[in-house]
């Protein structure tokens, strides 16, 4: 059975990207939520190719005002939710 993994990138983001990395290694659906904005760092920037390789979507949500209500509906679309 195929499971639909979030992962929200809240507080240490460039660590959420890495794991979502980590989970796309399996047969398992991920998609990643950042809250906010992502750093332009290398870090981020070599995560953020690697996920576009395999093929993960990594969304951004910046207005506070929609963000609750679409982060309610990316989680309960979801099997599991990773916040980091």
């Amino acid at each position: 059975m195929t499971k639909t993994i979030l992962v929200v990138a809240k507080n240490n983001k460039v660590e959420a990207l890495r794991v979502a990395v980590g989970l796309a290694l399996l047969s398992d659906i991920v998609r990643v939520v950042v809250l906010g904005e992502l750093d332009d760092t290398p870090a981020v920037l070599e995560q953020k190719e690697v996920l576009e390789f395999a093929d993960v979507s990594c969304e951004l949500l910046q207005d506070m005002a929609t963000q609750t209500v679409q982060l309610a509906r990316e989680m309960a679309d979801a099997n599991v939710v990773y916040v980091i």
